[in-house]
């Protein structure tokens, strides 16, 4: 008899954002004529660039004639985008990153979840709290997890660093030694990104007793503060202890697209082995590879051009990001994130429960948010709106939600 994962057994319900859009799809068809506005999942909805097309299209040309046809490619990325990356993303930062340490990807989730493949099931995880559930439920997965307890909602052999605002988004270190450590800037789901010198402290820390750190920097060009790394490579050390992972998901558009790329340099030894190279022999044996297509669109965000045409878009989520936050602050909610990242990290009022408010939130606003209790228990008590919509939505959005906080006052 074929045998099951138990640990699958113990995952708690469903996926959060699966649980979102169960509710929404209830309401919806309990109300079919409710104009909801989706500000919950981060998925985008501006156009791929123009040059981002274009280079799609010649790529499908190429696929159409036995002179340019490509069939299986390397499993690590072409070297046309691996060496884009390199050139732009690191070494016009002044960081030291060669193509060969990079892994193209079909996204930062899938490699979230797989990177797993290459460390033992016994490895200590630590977290942030509230935290990006791929993270927690991936580990779950492969065992590392332990056991879930349904009145703490806490993972026994997961270490949870409280992220909050008394801490001011900052996690300590962990009182108890940990081998893995996942860290986000900017952070999904707070905003708020990590200081230069709050990184150099985990970089310190993970050199000093072989942990690894997993760094989620998918974010990264929504940052607009100077000060404020893009890449834990700006921090001296990392090269030793860090994998980061980075997605053009948020980025360029490439949600439904997908592509992404992975960074393991080949400075990063664990009890003797090359994690760049095991994750080499990962991706060769378990991966064939993003499709050519796909990775000509990616290059093309690369040049000049398309370049310039993503910056754009991202002014707009911007620009979205700030309406939410201003307004949300206007009608007297604390509000967080914003400033360097498409999120928005609101506490909701008078103490109200996260999937309450969420369901007030939809059912009163008809505005679909993502409750911050789904990221773990520090995110009790908070909800998280995204940047990703359209501007006209966005605004309306703030001006219901703003209404029924100001009809709840009269009452």
């Amino acid at each position: 008899m074929a045998r099951i994962n138990r640990n699958y057994e113990k995952l708690p319900g469903s996926y959060l954002f699966s649980e979102i859009a169960r509710r929404t799809a209830a309401y919806q068809e309990a109300n079919p004529d409710a104009r909801l506005i989706k500000m919950g999942i981060g998925d985008v909805t501006r156009p791929l660039a123009p040059a981002v097309v274009a280079a799609m299209h010649a790529a499908v040309d190429d696929l159409a004639a036995a002179e340019t046809f490509h069939g299986y490619g390397p499993e690590q990325g072409y070297a046309f985008l691996r060496d884009a990356i390199a050139e732009h993303d690191f070494a016009a930062r002044n960081i030291a990153i060669d193509p060969d340490e990079i892994f193209i990807s079909d996204g930062a989730k899938s490699d979230c979840g797989n990177i797993g493949d290459i460390f033992a099931e016994d490895n200590v995880v630590a977290v942030c709290d509230p935290v990006y559930p791929v993270y927690v439920d991936t580990n779950a997965m492969a065992g590392r997890a332990g056991d879930y307890d349904t009145d703490t909602e806490r993972w026994t052999n997961i270490v949870y660093m409280p992220t909050t605002a008394e801490n001011d988004f900052t996690p300590a270190l962990p009182d108890a030694p940990v081998d893995l450590i996942y860290l986000c800037s900017p952070n999904n789901p707070t905003g708020t990104v990590l200081s230069r010198e709050a990184l150099q402290r985990w970089v310190d820390y993970a050199n000093a007793t072989d942990a690894v750190i997993l760094f989620d920097a998918a974010y990264e060009r929504f940052i607009a503060d100077p000060a404020i790394p893009h890449s834990i490579y700006e921090i001296p050390g990392a090269k030793t202890c860090a994998i980061e992972l980075r997605s053009f998901s948020k980025t360029a558009g490439f949600t439904g697209a997908r592509c992404g790329y992975t960074v393991v340099p080949r400075d990063l030894v664990r009890e003797g082995q090359s994690l760049n190279a095991m994750w080499n022999r990962r991706q060769t044996t378990k991966f064939n590879g993003a499709s050519y297509v796909i990775q000509r669109g990616a290059a093309a965000i690369y040049t000049p051009e398309g370049a310039a045409q993503v910056d754009e878009t991202i002014d707009f989520y911007r620009a979205n990001a700030r309406t939410i936050k201003e307004g949300l602050a206007a009608a007297g909610l604390e509000v967080y994130g914003a400033d360097n990242s498409p999120y928005v990290w609101c506490r909701t009022p008078n103490g109200t429960g996260s999937w309450d408010f969420f369901n007030r939130l939809l059912e009163e606003a008809n505005v679909i948010t993502t409750p911050g209790a789904g990221f773990g228990p520090a995110g009790e008590g908070y909800i998280r709106l995204t940047a990703f919509g359209d501007a006209d939505d966005t605004r309306e959005a703030v001006e219901r939600i703003k209404r029924m906080l100001d009809a709840e006052s009269r009452d």
